[in-house]
């Protein structure tokens, strides 16, 4: 035992005729630590009599929050029951996993689970790319194996929200999000050349009429509005939302089979670029010979330094950089 402990601590001690008594340094991680070591008369090493001390604590404040041994073999009897093809990673102090799931439409998921000290006493905090809270239900019975049957569930209960936007994103061309998440319920969908519309989809009734904005100059927008008021009576729960939005709206969305993104992808006429951080123009000069495209913040601090312009509560009213005829604009409401 001696040599074994000089061979790999050579910094730690015997501190008695015996050499029972070991005192010194070991160094774990590229981190060295105070450590004191009782063995008993037969030398054999023995984990209940290794104590640290002050020393390595201080060096090591989070040392103070160590799991138990316990704690380790339970996690490694979870992850048998659960099945280690589901583990995707887990962290060098394996406290957070991330856990794969597959839904029955065969969408892959991801679950990041942040296990306590405690556990499985104190219940994990658990994460996913969800458009609803992950509630977990927890005892101190549960394992790992019930936060992924509750999280295949939840996931089964958005399904149909989720084939409805699938089908939105494969057959238009959808303006925002640019990498839409399966946490997000928007879509802004390109009907013309800076025309488009913005859809609200509820993830309890995806297929129900949803909240909708169409988005572009007056004298495109309006007709398009007055069809859906008109229509909204045509709306038919039992289709999709695309099909209800054709019905509706008597058009044809643009799709990748039928039409280059590029066209309608019209750049900023103040700041010549179409995305602007996480935005695209969206702003448009109603007059019908210029339809020019602008982003929100571009054409705000633009007519908020022009002279003429004026300002009416949040809109601000000023003349088109291009074609010099009246346009408005609401203040920039971004986050800061």
């Amino acid at each position: 035992m001696e040599s074994l402990l000089v061979k790999e601590s050579p910094l730690l001690l015997p501190l008695n005729k015996e050499k029972t008594v070991y005192d010194g340094f070991i160094t774990v991680q590229e981190r060295d630590f105070r450590i004191r070591i009782l063995l008993p008369p037969d030398h054999q090493l023995k984990l209940a009599n290794v104590l640290f001390q002050e020393v390595a604590l201080k060096c090591r404040p989070e040392c103070r929050s160590i799991p138990p041994p316990q704690y380790y073999s339970q996690l490694i009897i979870e992850m048998e029951d659960l099945g280690w093809d589901k583990l995707v990673s887990i962290d060098t102090e394996f406290r957070t996993l991330r856990l794969r799931a597959e839904d029955s439409s065969g969408r892959q998921h991801i679950v990041t689970v942040k296990l306590k000290p405690k556990h499985p006493v104190e219940a994990p905090w658990c994460s996913a790319d969800l458009p609803v809270p992950l509630a977990m239900t927890w005892t101190p019975q549960s394992s790992l194996g019930h936060v992924h049957t509750q999280f295949l569930l939840l996931l089964e209960s958005l399904a149909e929200f989720w084939a409805v936007l699938d089908e939105i994103d494969e057959k238009t061309w959808v303006l925002e999000p640019e990498k839409p998440s399966r946490a997000d319920t928007m879509r802004r969908i390109a009907i013309a050349n800076n025309v488009s519309i913005k859809v609200e989809v509820d993830t309890q009734h995806p297929k129900m009429l949803p909240e909708c904005c169409l988005l572009g100059a007056e004298h495109v927008v309006t007709p398009l509005r007055n069809k859906l008021n008109a229509n909204m009576h045509l709306w038919n729960p039992d289709c999709s939302i695309l099909q209800n939005l054709r019905d509706v709206l008597e058009i044809e969305f643009p799709s990748p089979a039928t039409h280059e993104k590029s066209s309608f992808s019209a750049e900023c006429g103040i700041c010549y670029a179409y995305r602007l951080e996480s935005a695209i123009p969206d702003q448009v000069c109603n007059d019908p010979r210029c339809g020019q495209p602008f982003h929100q913040a571009c054409l705000y601090e633009w007519l908020r330094g022009l002279p003429s312009s004026r300002q009416s509560f949040n809109i601000v009213f000023g003349e088109c950089p291009y074609c010099s005829k009246p346009i408005t604009v609401k203040m920039s409401t971004q986050k800061p």
